[in-house]
């Protein structure tokens, strides 16, 4: 089975070709181009900016996939594309390319959920077995979730306000560094003391597995206007203790839902992490040792998978394109998608990241 996948819901052009074979899955191509220019002097994403470069470049981007791969749209075998949740303009324009390559071929087509997509990566890159626990975080998503199966998901715990990929773009705004926010605290961060200043945790300790990231990004702004001119040393001090905050926060919460994963599912082995954030260094190496804590395997895509990819958009096509899943030429792009239909909704839940 062979599927091109199309992602176009935030700020990165992307197509990719999967295939399944005899000796587990393979990308056989897997193409994106960044928006990071266009929206750097914004210092976050435009939405309309956005859809005008998916416009213009997505075209070049899947011949480039089809190239890559060395096949024509009459070997695949679907067109997946990200219909959801993200910003509208670029879900028309990725959604409405994969219909009509579908329509043109003869093929099928499968409206992907975006965080589905993130949520499966690791199949792709791992073959973890249903169910598992994730922790999907990225710029505009944070949440907890057991993975029971394709289509099959609870939420056990979101973001009451900010993600944290959004806390890390706007706190590293604050501070003076580049967007994306999150590999340039990294980056900022080695050397620095993360302990010089004092930030909170916001909900830690506390019982239930919610997030809340609006107070740390207020503790940032105050300590920048404190100070006025921020030094070298200061910014790399604050950097370093931003990126400990933000992964203490998500340790601790991602701690609390462990234990109820290991007495609810106890044929699950493994925590997943997935989403732009699972990228960073420091987080991995925390939930490493979380994970080994109970006696369960932490598992996260590579870091070019963790981004926004057309490659976890084709493995999801792929998914439910076994199983028989699969969509009309009406089917609607949705900027809100919730995995799990039946959770409550919360005010930073299942949002796309913007620009505020």
């Amino acid at each position: 089975m062979i599927v091109l996948g199309i992602e176009t819901s935030c700020d990165e052009t992307a197509a990719a070709i999967v295939a399944t074979t005899p000796q587990g899955p393979r990308i056989l191509s897997n193409q994106i181009r960044a928006q990071s220019v266009e929206h750097a002097p914004f210092g976050g994403v435009v939405p309309e900016i956005a859809a005008r470069a998916h416009l213009d470049h997505l075209d070049a981007v899947i011949g480039r996939a089809l190239a890559e791969a060395d096949l024509t749209l009459a070997e695949i075998d679907g067109v997946a594309a990200a219909a959801g949740p993200g910003l509208i303009g670029g879900l028309i324009v990725g959604t409405m390319m994969a219909k009509g390559i579908a329509w043109g071929a003869g093929k099928p087509f499968i409206a992907v959920n975006h965080l589905e997509g993130h949520a499966l990566t690791t199949r792709l890159t791992d073959d973890v077995d249903f169910p598992y626990l994730l922790l999907l975080v990225s710029g505009g998503h944070c949440q907890l979730l057991d993975c029971a199966g394709v289509g099959r998901y609870r939420r056990l715990g979101t973001t009451l306000d900010d993600a944290a990929g959004e806390a890390f773009d706007k706190t590293a705004k604050l501070i003076g560094l580049g967007y994306p926010g999150g590999p340039a605290i990294e980056r900022a961060s080695r050397g620095g003391d993360p302990y010089r200043f004092a930030l909170p945790r916001p909900l830690k300790g506390r019982p239930g597995c919610d997030f809340s990231f609006s107070g740390l990004k207020t503790a940032v702004r105050q300590i920048v206007a404190e100070r006025g001119c921020l030094s070298p040393r200061d910014r790399t001090d604050l950097a370093a203790a931003i990126e400990l905050a933000i992964c203490d926060a998500l340790a601790d919460r991602t701690a609390n839902v462990v234990d109820w994963f290991r007495r609810h599912r106890p044929e699950g082995t493994a925590l997943v992490a997935a989403g732009g954030v699972a990228a960073n260094g420091q987080l991995r190496r925390r939930l490493t040792a979380l994970a080994g804590s109970v006696g369960l395997r932490f598992i996260a895509p590579p870091p070019a998978l963790c981004t926004d990819n057309g490659a976890m958009i084709a493995w999801a096509g792929i998914e439910r394109l076994r199983l028989g899943l699969v969509d009309g030429l009406d089917a609607a792009p949705r900027p809100r998608w919730p995995l799990d239909t039946g959770a409550p909704q919360w005010p930073g839940a299942e949002v796309a990241r913007r620009r505020k």
